[in-house]
């Protein structure tokens, strides 16, 4: 991984793959939603509203995947000083956090029908709404740290810190006794019928792909954004 610290040689691999991820999961996604809407039967309890989780699912995920994206790439920049890491700690931020937000918007239309109400104070929804804050934080907290000019440490020691909210997510179903439905999906099981699994994988593959394409374009702005502040300043010392 060092080998891509090099922003040069980072910006050369992001050139080509940033497209290829967008346009992949683009057409992955969009063939995904179109099966779950219009091929995959109502199922028996839910009726229609059972297709929101082809949205709900996915962006849950990587609401979670963001977060633990940030998580290591602060550990990598704070352990190992890794040039770039910072970077992509700030580049998974947004994506994030529009992620966690579609993922809190479509669970509530899914939960009206299902619980009678668009908002209930349940372990799972109450830690998804924490991880929104958290990342409107570190957002923040990131745009504070490089205009002031301070350390990068702090917001990275930040991203660590929040990472304790993912296992709660992910275990809040289990720990407590919860509105929403236990985990579908488990290691080596799942209890959805083949006939929602499948357009449901292809959507969760195909919002990754964008979810990394838009983390490195926001990856290749960023640098830019640094590389033209610096040439700036280069100039602004050589006029003085």
């Amino acid at each position: 991984m060092h080998g891509f610290a090099n922003p040069k040689r980072f910006l050369a691999l992001a050139a080509w793959l940033t497209p290829i991820l967008l346009v992949s999961g683009l057409v992955l996604t969009a063939g995904a939603l179109v099966w779950g809407f219009t091929q995959v039967p109502p199922d028996q309890l839910m009726g229609e509203t059972v297709r929101i989780l082809f949205i709900h699912v996915p962006t849950a995920w990587l609401g979670m995947g963001g977060w633990t994206a940030i998580a290591i790439s602060s550990l990598v920049f704070l352990v190992w000083r890794h040039p770039l890491a910072a970077l992509a700690a700030r580049g998974a931020a947004v994506p994030g956090l529009v992620f966690t937000l579609i993922c809190l918007a479509t669970g509530s239309v899914w939960g009206r029908p299902t619980w009678g109400a668009w908002w209930v104070w349940d372990g799972r929804l109450t830690s998804m709404l924490v991880l929104a804050f958290l990342y409107v934080a570190y957002i923040a907290l990131a745009q504070a740290a490089e205009r002031e000019g301070v350390s990068a440490r702090i917001p990275a020691i930040f991203g660590l810190l929040g990472a304790i909210n993912i296992p709660i997510i992910n275990r809040s179903v289990v720990w407590w006794n919860s509105l929403h439905q236990p985990p579908s999906i488990t290691l080596g099981n799942s209890s959805i019928d083949g006939i929602f699994l499948a357009p449901l994988l292809v959507a969760v593959v195909g919002f990754s792909l964008i979810f990394g394409g838009v983390v490195l374009a926001r990856m290749r702005a960023l640098l830019a954004d640094i590389q033209a502040e610096a040439r700036l300043r280069r100039r602004a010392m050589e006029m003085d």
